[in-house]
């Protein structure tokens, strides 16, 4: 497969891979179905990021995500994360810090007739 053969606008690359897909005997539904996904999940990488997917249809493609979507992917074969640090931060301290920081506390919802 060569690079120069893989359309830049993402509707008709997205179009030449579900092609190249059914040449090769496979289809979206049949990916995903590998995977253990929704073929709307496969759908979803026509429009964002999605780096499983789009390594599975590299790889039922016999290529490397880079060459399909090179505006997702770095030249080492990594992703290009659009929230890189966003696992890092901890929600349960996010939530805790927003507690203590505040006068907020915590008030029960209703009696139940067996307080005091």
């Amino acid at each position: 497969m060569n690079a120069k053969d893989i359309p830049l606008d993402p509707a008709s690359r997205w179009e030449w891979i579900k092609y190249q897909l059914r040449i090769r005997g496979s289809s979206a539904a049949k990916l995903a179905r590998q995977l253990g996904i929704t073929d709307r999940a496969i759908r979803a990488t026509k429009e964002r990021a999605y780096p499983r997917v789009e390594r599975a249809i590299a790889a039922a493609l016999d290529t490397v995500p880079a060459k399909l979507w090179p505006e997702r992917w770095n030249d080492d074969s990594t992703p290009k994360r659009l929230r890189p640090n966003r696992a890092e931060q901890s929600v349960y301290q996010h939530y805790t810090d927003y507690a203590k920081d505040s006068v907020y506390r915590p008030v029960p919802h209703r009696k139940t007739g067996t307080e005091g």
